[in-house]
């Protein structure tokens, strides 16, 4: 049996609640607000949010165990293997990596639309064709594959200047929000009543508050960013839980503090009717003149640079875990001779997102509304094999390598799996308020197709590997056993 690869413990426990929080919180937070009171009024945004973060917070109770239990890079890949074996390690990872990269591509190409907001005519000087109806230009292109390409080779040099440049990020972006919510507030002209009605008129407050919380996979997706960095902690992976709690309720609070600060700002109706390129840094310019427009493109800056971040660092490691499993190939669980850094996943994760931009942004939010059923199928299989380890009591099937005695954990584990089935359902039915776009399905039955075509290739030669050695490439033991109970 071949040496198992591992990644040296790095990571302080400020840098992974920086990481949870900043690539919960991306561009979507600064540039959507208006959007998301048009589907839902100002009230009906913020209580969405707010629900999400909760059910977010139950499956993260089986985050919590499984980190714990088994501190491993690759997170859902890992748990999947456990409860349900190869071929859904496979499932998860495969419909995981898509949603990473995507997400990493989708930040940079949100990089790029804030300087066509700001600098308009220095973007708009080089256009070079039309996809879907949105102008591609050829700074747009560079602007993000500079973005890329910085952070990319951030995090080659290693795990300690990523973590300290997410921290220091996530903190000017939380100062930020809370400086300009209070401004805005500040003002004479505005204030809460430009927040009235609270809910669109033309549907009920459920529908309002649905249509939000149905977008908490994909408003949260970050939080799970920690469990792909657990192999790297320098402290005791038991806080992990707790940084995952700390993260949802941050990143909560700042969904609902712009959208307020947005909807004070202006009369929101009106704001809505108008359908700005962007609507939050319209308002914050119109009220507060550059000064606030500099903060706001701060907060959207740190957003965008968490998020590129934290995801390249987490997509490098499911692809670092998958390949050390042999599922991919050998090349992505090589290290830099010396940093020590999943060197090859980087590159790889870079460079494919580097691709996006020619696609043009609403071809790629096709794709990226797509991966959102990937990272809800992540939360279904690490919800699940929670709920396979908790134990009622230590009855004839209870391992004590594996097993845990927790009721009331089985019950939260048996409502992430509940939770998770919701957000599938409310993203893949054709009447619901969330149902994916044509464009986004025929993305997914690619993808889906294209999975299928590469397992049935390494089928034979995954089958091949022997029980004790998988464990061991993916578990560090030749059996499933639990640490740090």
């Amino acid at each position: 049996m071949e040496e198992r690869k591992t990644l040296q413990k790095s990571f302080k426990s400020h840098w992974v609640w920086a990481i949870a929080l900043g690539s919960s919180i991306g561009w979507g937070a600064f540039v959507q607000p208006a959007n998301w009171m048009g589907q839902a009024g100002p009230m009906g945004a913020m209580l969405g949010f707010g629900i999400g973060a909760l059910l977010m917070m139950v499956i993260a109770v089986s985050y919590g165990f499984l980190i714990k239990s088994f501190p491993v890079s690759g997170g859902e890949f890992a748990y999947s293997f456990i409860s349900l074996g190869r071929t859904h390690a496979f499932i998860c990872g495969w419909f995981l990596t898509l949603g990473y990269i995507c997400i990493v591509a989708l930040n940079a190409s949100a990089f790029a639309l804030m300087f066509k907001f700001v600098f308009p005519r220095f973007v708009e000087n080089l256009q070079l064709y039309q996809i879907a109806g949105w102008d591609v230009y050829g700074t747009e292109i560079v602007l993000a594959t500079l973005a890329l390409a910085v952070f990319g080779y951030f995090n080659v040099k290693g795990t300690g200047l990523s973590g300290r440049m997410q921290f220091i990020f996530c903190s000017v972006m939380v100062v930020s929000v809370v400086a300009l919510t209070f401004l805005v507030g500040a003002q004479p002209e505005s204030g809460f009543s430009n927040v009235q009605p609270m809910f669109p008129a033309d549907k009920t407050a459920f529908a309002a508050v649905i249509a939000i919380v149905a977008m908490a996979p994909w408003a949260y997706v970050g939080f799970d960013n920690v469990p792909q960095l657990a192999e790297e902690f320098n402290f005791s992976s038991k806080k992990a839980f707790n940084l995952i709690i700390l993260a949802l309720i941050f990143a909560a609070l700042l969904y609902m503090m712009m959208i307020l600060a947005t909807a004070m700002a202006q009369p929101w109706e009106s704001l809505v009717a108008e359908s700005l390129l962007w609507g939050t840094g319209t308002v914050v310019q119109d009220l507060l003149g550059t000064f606030g427009l500099v903060i706001l493109v701060t907060a959207l800056s740190m957003g965008i640079f968490t998020g590129l971040n934290g995801f390249t660092v987490s997509s490098s490691r499911l692809l670092f875990a998958m390949s050390r499993a042999k599922i991919i190939p050998e090349a992505f669980s090589r290290l830099h001779p010396k940093y020590n850094t999943p060197y090859v996943g980087i590159i790889f994760t870079v460079v494919i997102a580097m691709l996006a931009p020619w696609f043009g942004r609403e071809v790629l939010i096709w794709v990226v509304d797509m991966s959102s059923i990937g990272v809800t199928i992540a939360y279904f299989y690490t919800s699940f094999t929670a709920y396979k380890l908790f134990k009622w009591n230590m009855g004839a099937d209870f391992n004590p390598s594996v097993n845990v005695v927790a009721p009331m954990k089985k019950v939260f584990s048996a409502l992430g799996i509940v939770v998770s089935l919701v957000f599938l359902s409310l993203l893949l039915i054709p009447t619901s308020p969330a149902f994916l776009g044509i464009e986004s399905r025929i993305a997914l039955v690619a993808w889906i197709v294209l999975g299928i075509g590469f397992y049935l290739v390494k089928r034979k030669e995954l089958n091949e590997i022997p029980e004790s050695e998988m464990n061991y490439l993916i578990l560090g033991n030749k059996e499933v056993v639990a640490k740090n109970q």
